[in-house]
């Protein structure tokens, strides 16, 4: 197909591309919406995630200030 289409105008696809994901975040949500189950669990997910959250800030920060210090910017 590139071949052949290799002369056309290109088409710019960033609306089409904007609208399919506004299309898939909406299902998604719609989807966690309508599953008590989940939303039953959410709390104690959340909790998991922030703990996630936490740890994975402080040893980003931890390890750039130890590289920092190895490679001397200051």
């Amino acid at each position: 197909m590139g071949y052949l289409l290799r002369n056309r105008r290109r088409v710019n696809f960033n609306r089409v591309t904007f609208g399919i994901i506004i299309v898939l975040i909406f299902s998604l949500g719609f989807s966690i919406g309508s599953n008590s189950e989940l939303l039953n669990s959410l709390p104690s997910v959340g909790l998991g995630a922030v703990v996630i959250l936490l740890f994975a800030v402080a040893f980003s920060v931890l390890l750039v200030k130890i590289i920092r210090r190895l490679v001397k910017i200051e």
